[in-house]
Order: C-alpha cells, then structure tokens, then sequence
C-alpha cells in the first residue's frame, strides 16, 4: 500500500469516526513521515483533543516539534504527555517519554 493509499484510506475512516484518536494520529503520522510536519502538528493536536490521556500521541507531536527545531515546544509537548500517561496509566509511554525528555534536555 502506497502513502498515498494509506492517506486516501485514512481519510475515508474519518468521516464515519471524526474523533478517531487512532485515525486522526495515523494522518498525522503520515504528514511525519512525509516530512510536513507543520500539518502533521495540527493532527497530533486533534488526536489529543479527542485522546488527551495517551501519552503517545504528545511523544509523536514532540518529535515533529523537535524536527522543527522548537524544542522549547517539544519540552512542552513531553511534560504534558508525561501528565497524559500518568493520567492513563501508561508506564510504558512515560518511560519513553522521560528518554525523550532526556535527549531533549541533552
């Protein structure tokens, strides 16, 4: 399946489910990898809006902030995954976010 392919599917799975965090996350997802990270920030953001305790979600939005080379913003984006993955339980998902702080603060 090309990107274009996953886009086109992504895209039509949201318009039954417009507040699909895992929808909403894979098109951000794709404009990452595409390297259109300042959209790819816009859909990290209404996946949160819609999933505001995974942790993930702002690990992935940190990323692209930090390719964005705003890493103030990607300190901000962890610490507030950290807070959504103790709000979901997510040891995992704070453990990779305390790395990713860590890099960050390096």
């Amino acid at each position: 399946m090309t990107e274009s392919d996953r886009m086109k599917r992504l895209l039509e799975m949201l318009k039954s489910e417009p507040d699909d965090a895992f929808c909403l996350y894979g098109i951000a997802q794709e404009h990452a990898k595409a390297e259109a990270h300042e959209t790819a920030l816009e859909w990290y953001d209404r996946a949160i809006a819609a999933d505001p305790d995974d942790g993930y979600l702002h690990f992935h939005k940190a990323r692209s902030l930090e390719s964005l080379d705003r890493v103030a913003e990607a300190v901000a984006a962890v610490d507030a995954g950290l807070e959504a993955a103790r709000r979901g339980g997510d040891a995992h998902a704070r453990s990779e976010l305390e790395a990713l702080r860590m890099e960050l603060d390096g």
